[in-house]
C-alpha cells in the first residue's frame, strides 16, 4: 500500500524541468536532416539552339496567303493562349471545349490532386498522435486462482476505463521531413505532367485542325484537276470525230482522268478520321462531333515567332520541369533511406480513469497514467537498410541522368523546328513558283495541242507535272502553320502567363518570379 501511494505522488518539479530540457534538446536535433540537399540543376551553360548564323532572323515570303514572311524574334515571351495568334474563332473555340471535356486533362488533374492529398497526409506525421478510448469489461475470475482460503470458487467484476493515449515519434534525423519533401516533389512532377497534358492536347488540336484543312485543299485541288481533265477528255472526244485525234489519245486521258479520282477517295477517308482524331481530342464520340469544317484561308499565320532564351528553356519547358521534380523526389528519397539506419526515438503516454462502476469513473482514486520513451536502433537486418540506400543513391543518379537527357532533348526540339521553319518558308516559295510554272505551261500545252503544235503526250506531262505542283503547294502552306505551332510547343507554350487556374502552380519560371 506504500507503494501505491508513492506512485500517486505528483512528479517532482525537478523531473518536469528535465523533462523539457529533454524534449528541447530533441528538438534542436530535429532541426537537420539526414542525406543531400536539393539543388536544381543550373541551366546549361553556352547552350544553343544552332551554331552562329545558321538560322535567319528572318523566313522568306510567298505571294499566297499562309506565304508571310516570319521573324523570328529573341527572348520573346509567349502569350498563355498562343493558339489565339492564329486568329480562328473556330479553333479557339474547339481548344475551349477540349479544355473542359478532355478525359486525358481530367485525369491529370485527378493524379494531381491525388499526389497533393498524399503529401498532405504525410506532413501529418509532424504531429502528435491522439486517440481516446473508452473500454467496458466484465470478467468471471477463479477464486483459487488468488490463493485466498475460503475465497469463493468464482466471482463476476467489472472494469470501466476512459483514456487518452499520446505518442509521437521525434523526427530526429530527418527521415519524416525528407518523407515530406520527396512527396511534396511527386506532387510538383504532378503539376507539371498536368501543364504538359495541357499543352499536348492544345498542341494536338491545333495540329489536327491544320491537317483537316491540308487535307480540305487537297481534296478541292485534286477535284479542281479532275474537273479540267474531264473537259480536255470531251476536247478529245471531239477531236477523235472531227478526225483530229486517236483513239488512243482518249483512252489516255481516260486513264489520267481516273487516276486523278482514285485518289480523292484516300484523301477522303484520311479527313473523316482526322475528324474523327479532333472528336477524340475534346471528349466526343465520333458520332456526336459537330466541330465546323477547318481551311487555311481562314488561320492568319503569326509572323513574329519567339526564340526564348536558352537560358529560360529548361524554367519553361513542362517535361524539364517534370524531370526536375522526380529528380529532387529521388535525391529526398536518400534521406529518407539514411534515416532508416539511425536510431528511431518516440515517446508516447497515457492518462486516464478506471473503475468498477461508471458512476465511479472520475473519482480521484480512479486516476492512471503512463509515459514512456523508447529508443530504437537497427543493428542488424541482414544489410537490407543499407542495400535499400544505395538503390537509393542509384535511383538518384538515374533521375539526374534522365534529367540530362530531357535537357538535350528540348534543345534538339526547338532547334529542328527552327530549321523546319526556315526550311518551310523557303519551300513555299518555291512551290508557289512551281504551281504558277506548272499553270502557265499547262496552258501553253494545251493551247498548242489545240493548234496541232503539241503532241497529246506532252498534255499529259503536263497535267501531271501541274496535278502534283498543286497538291504540294496545299501541304507546304499547311506545314508552315504546323510548324509554327511545334515552336509554341517546343518553347513550353507560355504555361506561366496563363490566367485560368488550371492548376495550383506557384512555381513559375524563376526570371518570371524575379520580375
Amino acid at each position: 500500500m506504500k507503494t501505491m501511494k508513492t506512485m500517486n505522488h505528483p512528479v517532482p518539479k525537478t523531473a518536469g524541468v528535465a523533462a523539457c530540457v529533454a524534449v528541447a534538446a530533441t528538438g534542436l536535433l530535429a532541426a537537420c536532416a539526414v542525406g543531400p540537399n536539393y539543388k536544381a540543376p543550373a541551366a546549361p551553360r553556352n547552350a544553343g539552339f544552332a551554331p552562329a548564323g545558321q538560322i535567319a532572323p528572318k523566313t522568306t515570303a510567298a505571294p499566297l496567303p499562309g506565304g508571310e514572311a516570319q521573324h523570328f524574334v529573341d527572348g520573346m515571351d509567349i502569350p498563355g493562349q498562343w493558339w489565339t495568334l492564329f486568329q480562328s474563332a473556330q479553333l479557339n473555340a474547339l481548344i475551349e471545349r477540349g479544355l473542359k471535356n478532355s478525359p486525358t486533362l481530367q485525369a491529370a488533374q485527378a493524379a494531381l490532386r491525388q499526389a497533393n492529398e498524399t503529401a498532405a497526409a504525410q506532413r501529418g506525421s509532424y504531429y502528435p498522435s491522439v486517440s481516446g478510448t473508452a473500454q467496458s469489461e466484465r470478467h468471471k475470475a477463479s477464486g483459487a486462482s488468488f490463493g485466498i482460503p475460503g475465497f469463493p470458487s468464482s466471482y463476476y467484476y467489472y472494469l470501466q476505463t476512459a483514456s487518452v493515449n499520446v505518442s509521437y515519434t521525434l523526427d530526429a534525423f530527418g527521415g519524416t521531413r525528407r518523407q515530406v519533401e520527396a512527396l511534396q516533389a511527386q506532387a510538383e512532377y504532378q503539376q507539371f505532367a498536368l501543364e504538359a497534358s495541357y499543352l499536348t492536347l492544345t498542341a494536338n488540336i491545333v495540329a489536327a485542325a491544320v491537317n483537316e484543312a491540308s487535307l480540305r485543299a487537297q481534296i478541292s485541288a485534286t477535284e479542281d484537276i479532275a474537273r479540267s481533265q474531264q473537259r480536255q477528255l470531251d476536247i478529245t472526244q471531239r477531236r477523235v470525230a472531227a478526225g483530229g485525234a486517236s483513239r488512243a489519245d482518249v483512252l489516255q486521258q481516260q486513264s489520267i482522268l481516273q487516276a486523278t479520282l482514285a485518289t480523292l477517295p484516300p484523301l477522303r477517308s484520311q479527313l473523316a478520321q482526322q475528324r474523327n482524331q479532333l472528336a477524340a481530342y475534346i471528349g466526343d464520340f465520333p458520332s456526336d462531333y459537330t466541330g465546323g469544317e477547318f481551311n487555311l484561308d481562314s488561320m492568319n499565320l503569326p509572323q513574329e515567332l519567339p526564340v526564348s532564351l536558352p537560358s529560360k528553356l529548361v524554367e519553361q519547358r513542362p517535361d524539364v520541369r517534370e524531370y526536375s521534380a522526380l529528380l529532387h523526389q529521388a535525391t529526398a528519397q536518400i534521406g529518407v533511406a539514411t534515416a532508416n539506419m539511425l536510431p528511431q526515438i518516440t515517446l508516447s503516454g497515457s492518462y486516464g480513469q478506471t473503475a468498477s462502476k461508471w458512476a465511479n469513473i472520475f473519482s480521484p482514486s480512479s486516476n492512471i497514467y503512463s509515459l514512456i520513451g523508447s529508443l530504437t536502433q537497427p543493428i542488424f537486418k541482414g544489410g537490407q537498410l543499407m542495400h535499400q540506400r544505395r538503390a537509393a543513391v542509384a535511383a538518384a543518379q538515374e533521375a539526374a541522368a534522365n534529367y540530362q537527357v530531357t535537357v538535350i532533348n528540348a534543345f534538339e526540339n526547338v532547334s529542328n523546328t527552327l530549321y523546319a521553319l526556315q526550311s518551310d518558308a523557303d519551300t513555299l516559295a518555291a512551290q508557289a513558283t512551281a504551281e504558277r510554272s506548272a499553270a502557265d505551261s499547262l496552258a501553253l500545252v494545251r493551247a498548242q495541242y489545240k493548234s496541232g503544235a503539241a503532241s497529246y503526250v506532252q498534255v499529259l506531262t503536263s497535267e501531271q507535272t501541274y496535278q502534283n505542283a498543286a497538291v504540294a503547294l496545299v501541304k507546304a502552306r499547311a506545314q508552315r502553320y504546323a510548324d509554327t505551332a511545334a515552336l509554341f510547343q517546343a518553347l513550353g507554350g507560355g504555361w506561366w502567363n496563363r490566367s485560368e487556374a488550371l492548376a495550383d502552380i506557384s512555381a513559375a519560371p524563376r526570371s518570371q518570379q524575379a520580375q
